[in-house]
């Protein structure tokens, strides 16, 4: 088992900045590709980025692509979302994704092997 743990969400103001946080536990971390998705009320849980076991390939949603970056520590056994530029429309709960395949970084949330309990940000305008 692999364990996800978020950290970080919050109330932003629009135009400000925030960092999430996933602490993993439990198994191997730097062999899990990760991302981060999130879903709004009413809304369909959807990809906002996700980062390869080396770090070196990132994918982002087109909605937050230049604002957003994924970065991971596996020293730490972290990954990070960075939110530059909030706005409204980000609300949601942020949800950190674990696989042993690609699919945390490209985004196919049914073949994502484990999942956090997610971490609610609220952008007021």
């Amino acid at each position: 088992q692999v364990q996800l743990v978020e950290s970080g969400g919050g109330l932003v103001q629009a135009g400000g900045s925030l960092r999430l946080s996933c602490a993993a536990s439990g198994r191997t971390f730097s062999t899990y590709a990760m991302g981060w998705f999130r879903q709004a009320p009413g809304k369909e849980r959807e990809f906002v980025a996700g980062i390869s076991w080396s770090g070196g390939t990132v994918n982002y949603a087109d909605s937050v692509n230049g604002r957003f970056a994924i970065s991971r520590d596996n020293a730490k056994n972290m990954v990070y979302l960075t939110m530059n530029n909030l706005k409204p429309e980000d609300t949601a709960d942020y949800y950190c994704a674990a696989s042993l395949s690609n699919a945390a970084v490209v985004g196919t949330r049914l073949h994502c092997d484990y999942w956090g309990k997610g971490t609610l940000v609220t952008v007021s305008s």
